[in-house]
């Protein structure tokens, strides 16, 4: 494993058109490898628009099986750029089965394996309970050329436990693949801070690198719209976000990583020492009182 590696990020607008979007995402990559990158990380769903905003049967159609089409394309990019590519896939097991899924792919173009988003959101415009089934990947992480990784997707970053899972099992980066934004039942609620500071934490709690890709601009359905906030970043085992995005339109994050940073913040904070799993046994619950 390399001491220190070079993330990106890729934070963009999405079309109606698959094509279109999957193009500029090939461009985006290349663009990314260019500038250095050994990781790179797509946003969710980047192929499409963000469709769980309303129920439409047709959406399914929208979902491929793995391997298809896009990760073999992908596989392709990661060989001959020598760059490990985490591709955001809406994928298709069969009918009436479909996960939220990122599929890692190592820099000689080798498929490290996949993880299925766990939890999964239900509330207005975001209905995903309907497209989605909860992941049963389990919490992985890959071991990449450039370095020990995991990936959680979207809902699973508010959540505390499955960023201590990866990290006890040896991740240095969790990346974590997003479509977020207004909340259309409260309109003048911006989360975009609160999301931030979440998925900080989890660097913090943990000492290891969070980095965190979110889409931009304002997608339309048949019930209104969603504006998304982007600020996708890159933040350090002490919480500091060393890496954010400049606007609200396409742009890649780049980051330096050094490995080195986990070690010395792990000597001083002793978070995994004075764990006490022993005494947790009430969370295997889903209600306490």
């Amino acid at each position: 494993m390399n001491s220190s590696v070079k993330i990106a990020l890729l934070q963009h607008k999405c079309s109606a058109n698959a094509i279109e979007n999957i193009r500029k995402v090939e461009g985006m990559i290349i663009a990314a490898a260019e500038k250095g990158a050994n990781i790179i990380c797509t946003q969710e769903l980047f192929a499409t628009t963000y469709f769980p905003q309303t129920i439409d049967v047709s959406k399914y159609e929208l979902a491929e099986p793995i391997p298809g089409p896009l990760t073999n394309r992908m596989q392709e990019l990661a060989k001959e750029l020598g760059v490990v590519i985490l591709t955001s896939v809406y994928e298709y097991v069969l009918d009436g089965l479909y996960f939220n899924t990122v599929v890692v792919l190592d820099a000689d173009g080798k498929n490290l394996g996949k993880y299925r988003k766990h939890h999964i959101p239900e509330g207005p415009s975001y209905i995903e309970k309907y497209y989605f089934t909860e992941g049963d990947t389990g919490y992985p992480v890959f071991e990449t050329k450039f370095g020990t990784i995991g990936v959680l997707i979207c809902w699973d970053e508010w959540f505390p436990e499955p960023s201590r899972i990866l990290a006890l099992k040896g991740a240095n980066i969790v990346f974590y693949p997003s479509a977020i934004g207004s909340e259309p039942d409260n309109p003048d609620l911006d989360t975009s801070q609160t999301w931030i500071d979440a998925i900080r934490a989890h660097g913090i709690h943990n000492n290891m690198f969070v980095a965190a890709v979110n889409r931009v601009g304002r997608e339309y359905s048949s019930e209104g719209y969603m504006d998304f906030f982007g600020r996708s970043f890159v933040s350090n085992p002490w919480g500091t976000v060393i890496m954010e995005a400049e606007t609200k339109d396409d742009e890649i994050i780049l980051a330096d990583v050094n490995f080195a940073e986990i070690k010395s913040s792990r000597h001083i904070f002793q978070f995994h020492r004075d764990r006490r799993p022993d005494s947790y046994g009430e969370l295997l619950k889903r209600v306490l009182k």
